[in-house]
């Protein structure tokens, strides 16, 4: 029971949030949101896996990655691929030039099904593949790396250019991806209608229970020793590794857990919204995952899942009521949090909550002394 409270839950206050956040998510939420908007709030969740991963690889690591949008991506299109084979089928794409393949191949003269597409006719296949593939992917990458003791600013750069070379990938092999377009169209799973409301509704649910899972798996692993060595290898990674400790393993596994982490992420979105495409790989969405770490609070696991919240609920809001200055409206508000709250709004909570606690406990008497001390004081100031 001590293992589940304290490594699991994260002891009294971390099995409060985390109960806070449930409720909010699953309770709160469906109930008061028409199927649109909680569908919204679905997508903007799927968006907070990112931002977990990114707690764990910069807030815990030490490690700012600006290439999250990959991992994202590589989760979503893996889930994408098996769902256009689907929707694919001989009978569905009889007014073809080629039928049994995806429209967009079709359109780009290809007459055969790619070999690296067979796969993900299975279903077992992709499961597998969303998950291993992006952290295969972020292993490589890893080792190139932290091997050779890159960090920094560079690797930031590093992961932002990748980013843009997947970009322009994925956009230039038009036939095999489908282009700027993205992978649409995208109407079953296993033969369920995925488009209707009961199904969004129930995509709903999967993701807020593959979100709290998450958050529970990245307790675990930062309250355990591993936890423990990842905080003092980016607080002084010398150290720890004249102390005997290989710190480019440390590292790599906590690059490929995040690229895990996000590729979940990215494979919920597809479901959820319907489709995928490169506008949710490149640098601006990367850049995009680290606002929401930073406005929830980097070093808090459910604290960047109100960040995300906060900042794409303001997306939506400003871009709806002011269609021309939103952009200005959002880059505002991120200032505004980094310049004034720099712990993002987990800080926000830690330096204030104390206090409010102990105004909710206290006896009449005690709030009545609280407020002369308090009066004492400004006119002492004054």
């Amino acid at each position: 029971m001590s293992f589940v409270y304290d490594k699991l839950l994260g002891g009294k206050s971390g099995a409060m949030g985390l109960l806070v956040l449930s409720v909010l998510i699953l309770i709160v939420f469906p109930l008061f949101l028409d199927n649109f908007r909680l569908n919204l709030v679905g997508k903007y969740l799927t968006y907070a896996f990112a931002a977990i991963s990114l707690v764990l690889l910069w807030g815990y690591g030490g490690t700012l990655s600006l290439g999250q949008g990959i991992f994202f991506g590589l989760g979503g299109y893996g889930m994408a691929m098996f769902l256009k084979l689907e929707a694919s089928s001989p009978e569905n794409t009889a007014i073809q030039s080629t039928p049994g393949i995806p429209d967009f191949m079709d359109w780009n003269q290809l007459t055969a099904l790619p070999w690296f597409w067979e796969p993900f006719n299975s279903f077992a296949f992709t499961l597998v593949a969303i998950l291993v593939l992006p952290a295969l992917f972020a292993y490589i990458i890893g080792v190139a790396m932290f091997k050779r003791r890159v960090g920094g600013v560079y690797f930031a750069i590093i992961t932002q250019v990748i980013a843009v070379i997947l970009t322009v990938l994925i956009v230039g092999q038009q036939g095999y991806t489908g282009g700027i377009n993205g992978i649409t169209d995208l109407r079953t799973l296993n033969g369920w209608d995925m488009t209707s409301d009961g199904a969004k509704t129930l995509f709903y649910y999967i993701n807020c229970a593959l979100l709290i899972g998450v958050i529970v798996l990245s307790r675990y692993i930062l309250s355990s020793k591993f936890g423990r060595l990842l905080l003092a290898i980016r607080d002084k990674e010398d150290r720890v590794r004249f102390s005997g400790y290989d710190v480019a393993n440390f590292k790599i596994f906590i690059f490929c857990f995040a690229a895990f982490v996000s590729a979940i992420g990215g494979a919920m979105f597809t479901l959820q919204v319907g489709f995928m495409s490169p506008s949710f790989v490149g640098i601006v969405p990367s850049i995009e995952m680290v606002i929401f770490a930073a406005v929830g609070g980097r070093m808090s696991l459910i604290g960047v899942v109100y960040g995300t919240l906060l900042i794409n609920f303001g997306k939506t809001a400003f871009s709806e009521s002011f269609p021309e200055l939103w952009l200005f409206l959002m880059g505002g508000t991120f200032i505004a949090v980094v310049m004034f709250f720099p712990n993002g709004l987990a800080g926000l909570w830690s330096q204030y909550s104390p206090a409010l606690l102990q105004r909710f406990r206290a006896t009449p008497d005690e709030s009545k002394q609280v407020k002369i001390a308090s009066s004492l004081d400004m006119k002492e100031f004054n």
